[in-house]
């Protein structure tokens, strides 16, 4: 079993103050750090993290920045052979504002992340065929993801899509024909259904909504509220688990992960087994509040055993 990422890759930014700063305002911040990012980095460096055999697909500038990027990833344990070097374009960067309370606003700037294209899968047709599950995001061109959505649908694997950041226009017909279980927190569910989701209750009709447009599996992620989840004949609702978050950056990214390695581990999908990776998941999610960075706050397996109990 096998998972593959289609994704961006950042050198993330990360400054620190007291609390974000309104518009037209400037604060002074205690400190600053850089480290490895992008939604899809994240997410690979996660699974490998947690045991999963990962390959990753995205791209670089031939920069500083880049070059830090590489090196970084590979001290991850992530393979950079699919990775490719943009001479053309800058890497993709992220600037991230984290308050005392572990609450961010990040500014994304896709660089060479925007510059995916059809070769980029061309080029990875091996790992992309041989995965059982690819995990898939929004910070690339939506093109990439619906190649690589299509491409993986036809070859029997179970996608995973995180639709952050969410469109303003949606997401394609075509594209949610061929997503298995989509991820999105309330911002996201707003944009994708018109309902922004506070509790169970309204996360059940969003995921039902979902479900309309073609999706097999709906789980929808309510911060620290929990997390809700539809699909494979079950559905249910995961309370969080209590830890003490320091820094909520690739949370998110660390709960996809989660779900990919756990129903990696399961090798079949079905009800009980979906449930039991959204807890999963949520544990992983949790974890990854408790450590500074993106890539960098990825949980150990036995982090996330422990905190299961």
């Amino acid at each position: 079993m096998t998972i593959a990422v289609v994704g961006s890759i950042n050198l993330d930014i990360v400054t620190r103050s007291p609390r974000l700063p309104k518009a037209g305002e400037t604060l002074h911040g205690s400190s600053y750090a850089t480290f490895l990012g992008g939604k899809g980095c994240n997410q690979a460096v996660a699974a490998s993290r947690l045991g999963s055999t990962t390959h990753f697909i995205g791209r670089v500038g031939q920069d500083g920045f880049g070059q830090e990027a590489l090196t970084q990833l590979a001290s991850f344990g992530v393979s950079r052979q699919y990775v490719q070097i943009d001479e053309k374009t800058a890497t993709g960067i992220a600037v991230i504002g984290v308050d005392a309370n572990a609450e961010n606003a990040i500014t994304v700037i896709g660089g060479a992340n925007m510059a995916l294209d059809e070769s980029d899968i061309q080029r990875a047709l091996e790992p992309l065929q041989a995965a059982d599950i690819l995990l898939l995001q929004l910070e690339i061109p939506m093109a990439v993801c619906e190649g690589a959505a299509r491409l993986a649908h036809n070859n029997g694997a179970t996608v995973i899509f995180d639709p952050a950041p969410a469109p303003k226009e949606g997401l394609p017909d075509s594209l949610l024909g061929m997503i298995d279980i989509i991820t999105p927190n309330e911002s996201e569910t707003y944009s994708l259904t018109g309902i922004l989701p506070t509790n169970a209750l309204e996360a059940e009709k969003a995921a039902n909504a979902l479900h309309d447009k073609g999706v097999k599996a709906a789980i929808i992620k309510l911060g620290a509220h929990g997390v809700f989840y539809s699909g494979y004949g079950t559905q249910g609702f995961v309370k969080p688990f209590k830890v003490e978050a320091i820094d909520s950056v690739a949370a998110g990214d660390c709960f996809n992960a989660g779900l990919a390695h756990s129903l990696d581990c399961a090798k079949a999908i079905n009800s009980e087994s979906f449930a039991e990776a959204v807890r999963y998941a949520a544990a992983c999610g949790a974890l990854a509040t408790t450590k500074h960075g993106a890539a960098p706050a990825a949980p150990y397996a036995e982090e996330v055993h422990k905190l299961l109990g």
